[in-house]
């Protein structure tokens, strides 16, 4: 499952360098994820890097998009492939 930002992100920063698959970006009021591009770090850590930085805790898991760890796996070999062509 992707994650997600809520609203209540106050824009410190701290996540989006910290995300392996540059799934993080500014959007127009507070940071967004890219769910085609967010693994929960599956394949790079143990676990989310941007939640374990998050000093608001405002980045839960995105139920519009439910992955099985096999699909965040796939996903990740997939980003992988892409970035090395």
């Amino acid at each position: 499952m992707a994650l997600k930002i809520t609203e209540e992100c106050i824009n410190c920063d701290v996540c989006e360098p910290e995300c392996p698959n540059e799934a993080i970006s500014a959007g127009e009021e507070y940071y967004v994820i890219d769910p085609n591009r967010c693994t929960e770090c599956v394949g790079h850590f143990d676990t989310p890097q941007c939640v374990e930085v998050c000093p608001v805790e405002c980045i839960p898991k995105d139920e519009n998009h439910e992955e099985s760890e096999e699909q965040l796996w796939a996903k990740y070999r997939q980003l992988i492939s892409a970035a090395q062509v």
